[in-house]
Formats: structure tokens, sequence, C-alpha cells
């Protein structure tokens, strides 16, 4: 990493980026695993989260905006799902062009029987950490986050990619 640095700044900065990786890396493994285990990928498994949380449906193009994936994506995930019959496509009472993904009652079911294995495995996952520690690592998590959607959101506004 020193060949990418100028400064120990520069390589702590380098180093935290490394570690913040590799622990998404440890945590998508773990997530994945128990998703496709019970046949749903990880990205479908997001989606299911999301509409889980929903009384009324979501739109494709939310769901999309909201897991950072393109629309494309959204749909493929929502037709799987639908296939599976964990959600169905519903007319949107605002909209009547427009369709609504919805989860279904063996949907919920299915995340009922998902939540206490997450459960499980998140409390091994951070196994040795203090309440204290995981607010402070959620909130440091969140603040790269948020730094990334304004460099994003700067990028496109001069013109570059993000």
């Amino acid at each position: 990493m020193t060949q990418f640095t100028d400064s120990d700044d520069d390589l702590l900065t380098f180093e935290a980026g490394a570690a913040v990786r590799t622990a998404n890396l440890a945590v998508e493994r773990m997530r994945a695993h128990g998703s496709q285990g019970r046949g749903v990928s990880a990205g479908a498994l997001d989606l299911l989260i999301r509409l889980n949380g929903s009384e009324h449906g979501i739109s494709i193009g939310e769901l999309a905006r909201t897991a950072g994936v393109s629309s494309r994506n959204a749909t493929g995930l929502v037709d799987t799902l639908e296939h599976d019959g964990l959600v169905r496509r519903v007319p949107d009472p605002k909209d009547r062009r427009s369709v609504l993904a919805e989860i279904t009652p063996a949907g919920r079911a299915w995340m009922e029987a998902f939540r206490r294995p997450s459960q499980l495995a998140m409390r091994a996952m951070f196994h040795g950490f203090t309440p204290e520690e995981l607010v402070v690592l959620r909130d440091l998590c969140l603040r790269l986050a948020a730094n990334q959607h304004r460099l994003a959101d700067h990028l496109r506004q001069t013109g570059q990619q993000p």
C-alpha cells in the first residue's frame, strides 16, 4: 500500500479502507451463505428485507434506488422472487400505469424462518464487541457511506464518473 501513499496519514487511510473492505466481505459472505442455503441470492434477500418492512409494496424503481442497483437488476430479482412465490406484483393505487412489488404471506413466512439464524450469525460475527463499540462502528460506517454519497454527487455534478 505504500506505493499509493506519501505520508503515514495516507497509509493509515489506505489501511482503514482495506480493513473496511475486508470486514464488508466477511459480513457479505456470512449473509450470502445464510440466504443461498435457503434458495435466495444476497441481492434478492436485500429486496425481500425491504419489502418485508413495507405494508403496501414498493415500486421497482424505488427498490432499485434504495438497494443501489439498476432497475433492470431489481426487475430480475423481483422476477425471481415472484417465481418462488415470495413476492407478487400488484397495481399501484396511485398510478394505474405502474406496479408495486409486494411480499406474499409465503415471503413473510420465509423471512420469519430466516430471522433467528440471522440473529445468531450476526451475534457470532460481532462476538466480543461491546454495545458502545457497536454504536461507534455503526456511526463510523454511516459517516463513510455519507462521504461516498457526497463525493459521488460532486463527481456527477462536475461531469465525472463516480
